[in-house]
């Protein structure tokens, strides 16, 4: 067994941990980062990018007059989640901090667009990333390496060490062995939510989500769990998000996705947005939403039925359908509705898919974009066949369903998938990071940031949580650097 030794080691590699690193090794601690998957991001690099901030130059650009205090004031417009914790202190510390945050991000060559309105805010508050969400990880990652950051891929952390009642470091496994690393000032858990953890999910969330996938399947709260071992406890255990309906991800190749995340890649981007006739603009736009986002609701409440692997229809679709998919034979189904409700999700107001700030995607988006999972017949038999369900199931299903379909063509949009997206269940930490006790004691030498540092604080809407990502892992880097 091997042994190193830092100022401070940072168990996570995606947003949060990232920022964290960088923030402490920007005022000249000696840091290392592990990351237990082969490459750097997170769900960060899983996300559609967007930062909720107020007080922006993005926004005074723009001509918004916006303010931490309104932003703060907005949350309330938001519903809160039945037997929340509602952690002000940390809102305070988000709304009058995540400015200064998108501000160095800018700083570090992550171009944005926007902002643009989400409803309930009262102003437009959404910053959207571009090219894409790989910007951050490629230039916070980029940042780190000239600050001298050791980052260590496919190392998994197996524990914190304590001694004399503090966290002195972190055991961990690598292709190279077990290795202590000791950290002088402190370790800051940046690990993620447990979305994927299907034990935490039990405990905190009860059975029924246990047995539900998540979006990010690496998020197994590995952080929860040591910190807990250590007299750590979780806040808003039970707030989930999710499971939210979703597709597979394109087989295809998908050019968009592949853009390299530099500035000037992303000024090029924000350029051509702002020049070029939206026409020119629809393909790349709408490859990309239609390659991340979920189906409305709406096609439901339109009479669209789900069925599963043997034509049958399997659950109420105005219910909680996502709930349902998971447990289906392969884990998934299709949405299937007929002429008459296509055409209309072919004109605003009904779109089947989109992404707050970016653009709205119909029926014929889905069948240019997304031909492996869309499917078109002229009748519920070769429609059946085309999706490989029994054609005498599928017939039945959709005599069943909630309106008449009588108006070929007939429509099969699937696989869909239920995941859950995140757990807004974090480490109960101080306005400094520190991890606390169940009894208010801080627990020395153990910090976290990010989802596995919420603290109770509730961020509802597009942005938030990528915000807070940032803002504090920034923060608790900074803060951890000066001890």
């Amino acid at each position: 067994m091997s042994t190193a030794d830092f100022d401070i080691v940072v168990v996570g590699g995606g947003g949060s941990g990232l920022a964290a690193a960088l923030a402490a090794a920007s005022r000249d601690a000696r840091v290392a980062l592990i990351e237990k998957n082969p490459k750097l991001g997170g769900t960060t690099g899983l996300s559609i990018g967007s930062i909720t901030a107020s007080g922006t130059a993005l926004q005074r650009s723009a001509g918004i007059d916006d303010s931490p205090d309104a932003h703060f004031a907005d949350f309330d417009l938001f519903a809160k989640p039945d037997g929340a914790i509602d952690n002000l202190a940390l809102r305070r510390l988000y709304v009058d901090n995540v400015a200064d945050t998108l501000h160095w991000l800018m700083s570090l060559g992550i171009v944005f667009h926007g902002p643009s309105p989400e409803a309930p805010h009262t102003r437009p508050r959404m910053h959207n990333v571009l090219p894409h969400s790989g910007a951050y990880v490629y230039c916070l990652a980029k940042a780190c390496r000239a600050r001298g950051v050791d980052i260590r891929l496919e190392t998994v952390a197996r524990g914190l060490i304590e001694e004399a009642g503090r966290v002195t470091g972190v055991e961990a496994d690598s292709p190279r062995g077990r290795t202590v690393l000791r950290a002088r000032k402190g370790v800051v858990l940046a690990t993620g939510d447990y979305s994927a953890g299907t034990e935490l999910l039990r405990q905190m969330a009860g059975e029924r989500y246990a047995a539900i996938g998540a979006l990010n399947i690496t998020s197994t709260g590995d952080g929860h769990t040591f910190a807990r071992a250590v007299g750590a406890h979780v806040l808003n255990g039970h707030l989930v998000e999710g499971p939210q309906m979703r597709f597979a991800a394109p087989r295809e190749f998908n050019w968009v996705k592949q853009l390299p995340p530099t500035r000037l890649v992303g000024l090029a981007v924000r350029f051509a947005m702002a020049t070029l006739p939206q026409a020119a603009l629809q393909p790349v736009i709408k490859m990309y939403l239609t390659a991340h986002l979920q189906p409305t609701t709406k096609l439901f409440d339109a009479g669209a039925i789900l069925v599963n692997r043997r034509g049958e229809r399997f659950t109420n679709e105005r219910g909680s359908p996502a709930f349902d998919i998971p447990v289906q034979e392969g884990g998934h189904g299709f949405i299937v509705f007929d002429g008459a409700i296509g055409t209309r999700f072919e004109r605003w107001p009904d779109f089947m898919s989109t992404a707050p700030g970016i653009a709205y995607a119909y029926l014929s988006d889905y069948r240019r974009y997304r031909r492996d999972i869309y499917r078109e017949a002229p009748t519920i038999a070769t429609l059946a066949r085309s999706i490989g369900v029994p054609e005498d199931a599928l017939a039945r299903s959709v005599a069943a369903a909630p309106v008449p379909y009588s108006r070929p063509p007939y429509y099969a949009l699937g696989p869909l998938y239920g995941w859950i997206m995140t757990t807004d269940g974090g480490l109960a930490v101080t306005p400094q990071f520190e991890v606390l006790r169940g009894d208010g004691r801080a627990i020395p030498g153990l910090f976290a940031a990010g989802l596995a540092g919420q603290g109770g604080v509730l961020l509802p809407g597009h942005g938030q949580h990528l915000g807070w990502a940032f803002t504090s892992g920034r923060l608790c880097g900074l803060g951890l650097a000066r001890l």
